[in-house]
């Protein structure tokens, strides 16, 4: 990967924080997207911006030892995080990979691609969308999550009221990102974008995905996602956000991390 991504350093600095979501949130609904893409024994399949492998190990359990996986994420401290849980299990069929998902050319064509909680950070989502579709064999599936309407809006609203409070009026660093949220961010949405790009047998499930937060929880919300490019750059004044942003929080704030499952097949 010769040029850095621009989101690389901010999820490498913030892997151990992003991973202490896992069992509440990243376990869960990676476990969900596996079972709504139905992945069967010897299947081929890419985990697309695998992070930190909770999407990767329950796709390598249920392709099994004739089946693989190929993990493919540009943060290198995360993918060391997945390939110690495949390690630690034995799953032989999972390989990782650093690199940007829309320079992955693989060998072979998949019969899943996985991807969750990623494609409203790529820079032209519809791209990279049927970049990720064309590396699908013809009949093969495509599973993604997103974020539903309504999740982490309260949680980041709150916390970019502190930034600029603190710090001054500023362009959000994620407007992109959150301009392609947006656009997908209900079952209607996500499934006419699917179909305009055209794929079939498309399927969009809200699901609910309350997650308490005690302050410490909340904060490493903020330091394992792109929330963090809103902090300020001097350390004092980020110190000063959290102090005053966590006060308003509380001590016990459940996170409307409300999530779409989204489905679809090749033609």
């Amino acid at each position: 990967m010769p040029e850095q991504h621009p989101l690389e350093s901010a999820f490498d600095a913030g892997a151990a924080d992003f991973e202490r979501l896992a069992p509440s949130l990243w376990n869960p609904m990676g476990n969900a997207l596996v079972a709504a893409a139905d992945v069967h024994l010897g299947e081929q399949i890419l985990d697309a911006c695998c992070g930190g492998g909770a999407i990767t190990i329950p796709a390598a359990q249920s392709a099994g030892p004739d089946g693989a996986v190929d993990g493919v994420d540009i943060s290198a401290d995360l993918l060391d995080v997945a390939r110690r849980k495949a390690g630690t299990l034995s799953l032989d069929n999972a390989a990782f990979h650093r690199s940007d998902i829309l320079a992955w050319q693989p060998d072979t064509q998949y019969d899943v691609v996985l991807c969750g909680y990623a494609v409203f950070f790529l820079p032209d989502m519809d791209a990279g969308v049927r970049h990720l579709v064309s590396l699908l064999r013809s009949g093969g599936r495509l599973a993604l999550t997103t974020w539903a309407d309504g999740s982490l809006t309260e949680f980041s609203s709150m916390l970019y009221r502190h930034c600029v409070a603190v710090a001054g009026e500023g362009a959000p660093a994620t407007t992109g990102a959150r301009d392609n949220m947006y656009a997908i961010n209900t079952p209607e949405k996500a499934t006419a974008w699917l179909q305009g790009l055209g794929l079939e047998q498309v399927e969009a499930v809200h699901t609910p995905a309350p997650v308490q937060l005690n302050p410490e929880l909340a904060w490493s919300v903020v330091l394992g996602s792109a929330l963090r490019l809103l902090l300020p750059e001097d350390p004092a004044a980020t110190e000063k956000v959290k102090e005053a942003f966590l006060a308003e929080l509380g001590e016990d704030y459940t996170l409307n991390a409300d999530t779409l499952v989204v489905t679809a097949v090749k033609p």
